[in-house]
């Protein structure tokens, strides 16, 4: 009996899953799925809390600027490594240098909505996000920084490397990722605030103007980073916005 059909078969539900493991899964207004991510590498749920005020915003940037101290791999202050949620490291072969950065791009993860505050569960999202992206041939997780519905920051594709989040746009271009589905839920307000003030860091880091800090969708046809953060990143952009004034 020729086994092939059955073989070519089984590699095309292996690959769909991969997919569905990877990150940033957003699709076409039209429905279509788009690839997500990318590069030369070959849901309902309970909506969180609004925005941060002022002063609870203040105090959990104060948290996260200190969150590193505890770990002591940490690459900026207020990033949990790697190595705190996985003990892969990048598949050098497959990857290429980032380069000077000069721009910044925001996503969501695109699974299923994800609202735990439990750093446990951010870990395991993580890694189910890497197996995802490396079962599709990607030397790595496809985003370099990442921010769960706590506030923590965690470290993903080394910085040295370009990432897979935005096709044909990844040269000195990081990747941060927000967890989560934001077409139907809200970002929390302590990964706003984070990220606000994460994006800030990263800015005058690596002297990016607030014009090159980039959603996905702004770069590609794709929902990413979902209905309600493509939202907020406008305003927060904005003139009045919170990280215009940082």
């Amino acid at each position: 009996m020729n086994q092939q059909p059955r073989r070519e078969a089984l590699l095309w539900v292996l690959g769909g899953l991969a997919t569905l493991a990877g990150g940033c899964a957003s699709r076409r207004a039209s429905g279509e799925p788009l690839v997500s991510g990318g590069n030369s590498e070959s849901g309902e749920g309970i909506h969180a809390d609004a925005p941060a005020s002022s002063a609870r915003g203040e105090e959990l940037l104060r948290e996260w600027r200190e969150r590193g101290t505890g770990h002591a791999a940490s690459p900026m202050s207020g990033v949990i490594p790697r190595s705190a949620w996985t003990r892969e490291g990048t598949i050098e072969r497959l990857a290429n240098p980032l380069g000077r950065v000069n721009r910044i791009t925001v996503h969501h993860d695109g699974m299923n909505a994800f609202t735990s505050t439990r750093e446990a569960d951010s870990r395991q999202r993580l890694e189910q996000i890497r197996r995802g992206h490396v079962g599709q041939g990607w030397a790595d997780i496809g985003y370099h920084f990442a921010v769960d519905p706590a506030g923590r920051i965690f470290e993903g594709r080394p910085l040295r490397f370009q990432g897979a989040h935005v096709k044909d746009n990844n040269e000195n271009n990081v990747g941060v990722l927000v967890l989560g589905n934001f077409m139907e839920t809200r970002p929390t307000g302590s990964a706003l605030t984070t990220l606000d003030g994460f994006l800030s860091n990263l800015m005058s880091r690596f002297g990016v103007p607030l014009g090159r800090v980039y959603t996905h969708q702004e770069l590609k046809a794709t929902a990413c980073p979902g209905t309600h953060l493509q939202r907020y990143m406008v305003e927060t952009r904005s003139r009045t916005g919170r990280l215009a004034r940082a």
